[in-house]
């Protein structure tokens, strides 16, 4: 952010240069010509001047508002102990309605995603924050009413949609040249998928830690998330515009990566999307559920501490992710399925019966699968995306993730038939499967595969 522009692109002096600091400069705007030291962003917010821009850091405020959304979205997840113990909710009730903000989400990643690529990311981001309070507001004034939770849970969904879909590619952007002159092509993703996993992870700690020992355990974790999203919705008013208006986003090309013809977003992306969450949900729905009877005293707080476990050693994961996941290869989507089979096979041990020295690290290995899955996954899908069509892409990957958000609802629908220690070891072997397909397929660069497309 500090670096000179010529410094960080190589000085040039004339015309069309790269590394010219002079003559036009546009990201897809009809605004012209700009003057020396601006950048067209094509945003009614007008030009962002370079010089400023090596000195904010424009991706921390939107990054903050996908944090806010996310703590909004996973605050209702240890609350789940509560309302099975204090409102007499079913195992399949109680897992609806942690479902049931995937109504809002995938709608909103559909939508929300291409018209971002079409208007800009402000215009379709700016009112995430506010209506995760909606539904933050809707979840504290419904004294446990069924129909006002799923109507809570649903604008949540929306809200955590916009975050995932448009705030995901506007923090991509941001972290990019001319915004952020030290990213790597990397950044993006690590950052936005970072701020996502510590949203959860603070969401669930604060809400499960309010409920299982403060007064008012039904109002005071949403009440604190209202808090903290009005903070980061006003913050968010002055990050500059980062994609050109009016771009013709219309069908994807023929030989785009993501349509049929091209096997690497079909056979690695679509099969390995839904673990992704998949994981997720069973570190900190599932094992708390099943250990809810260990802990008498406090099961809202130690489902609070096995959310937090997962999201922070998953979050842990993506702060040194591209150690992992560096060059155009599926290494780190080969790593996170490894992880996935492990973690699944511990956990079908841990709850055999429930020993919870072996379900802490099990949600903590659950929660690694889940952070590399994210990132990688993501990294992926920003690898083979044209500018004009990154949140059309992000919304499709973020879509099939949350598939993984029914998991828990389909094994305590399978429940009667199938212990959950063999319902594990069957994902596990599910898993495995996905990772020999990855292994022997997507070794390859992924300049190969593009070539391939292009014939």
């Amino acid at each position: 952010m500090t670096t000179d522009i010529q410094d960080a692109t190589g000085a040039g002096t004339g015309p069309g240069s790269t590394g010219s600091t002079t003559g036009s400069v546009s990201t897809g705007s009809t605004t012209g010509p700009v003057s020396t030291g601006s950048v067209s962003t094509g945003s009614s917010t007008g030009t962002v001047s370079t010089t400023g821009a090596r000195g904010r850091k424009h991706w921390l405020a939107p990054a903050g508002a996908i944090f806010a959304v996310a703590w909004g979205g996973n605050e209702f997840t240890p609350l789940l102990v509560m309302y099975r113990q204090a409102d007499g909710f079913s195992n399949q009730l109680a897992n609806l309605l942690l479902g049931a903000y995937v109504l809002g989400i995938i709608p909103a990643l559909l939508i929300a995603g291409p018209l971002s690529d079409r208007f800009g990311r402000r215009p379709l981001m700016l009112p995430a924050p506010w209506v995760a309070i909606a539904g933050s507001v809707l979840l504290a004034l419904s004294a446990g009413n069924v129909p006002m939770l799923l109507g809570g849970r649903i604008l949540s969904g929306v809200a955590l949609g916009l975050a995932m879909a448009v705030g995901t590619s506007w923090v991509k952007e941001l972290s990019a040249k001319p915004f952020d002159f030290r990213a790597d092509r990397a950044s993006g993703a690590r950052r936005a998928t970072i701020a996502l996993s510590l949203g959860f992870a603070l969401g669930a700690a604060s809400s499960g830690a309010l409920a299982q020992w403060a007064p008012f355990p039904g109002v005071l974790p949403y009440a604190a998330h209202t808090v903290i999203a009005v903070v980061f919705g006003l913050l968010l008013l002055r990050t500059p515009e980062s994609q050109g208006r009016n771009i013709a986003a219309g069908a994807l090309p023929a030989a785009h990566p993501a349509t049929s013809p091209y096997p690497r977003f079909l056979l690695l992306i679509v099969p390995v999307a839904p673990w992704v969450f998949g994981t997720a949900t069973t570190a900190y729905a599932i094992l708390p559920a099943l250990a809810a009877s260990e802990i008498p005293s406090a099961p809202v707080a130690f489902a609070a501490l096995l959310c937090v476990v997962a999201l922070v050693a998953g979050a842990s994961l993506q702060l040194f992710s591209h150690r992992i996941t560096a060059g155009h290869n599926a290494r780190g989507i080969m790593f996170a399925l490894m992880l996935t089979v492990g973690s699944l096979l511990l956990a079908s041990v841990a709850v055999s019966p429930p020993v919870l020295w072996l379900i802490l690290p099990a949600a903590a290995l659950l929660g690694a699968a889940y952070g590399l899955l994210m990132v990688s996954g993501l990294q992926e899908v920003q690898r083979i995306a044209p500018p004009d069509h990154l949140a059309r892409l992000t919304a499709i990957y973020y879509g099939i993730t949350y598939l993984g958000f029914f998991v828990p609802l389909a094994l305590s629908l399978l429940e009667p038939w199938l212990g959950y220690p063999a319902m594990f070891a069957g994902g596990a072997a599910f898993s495995a499967v996905s990772l020999v397909v990855v292994m022997l397929v997507f070794r390859r660069d992924i300049s190969l595969h593009r070539a391939a497309a292009s014939r």
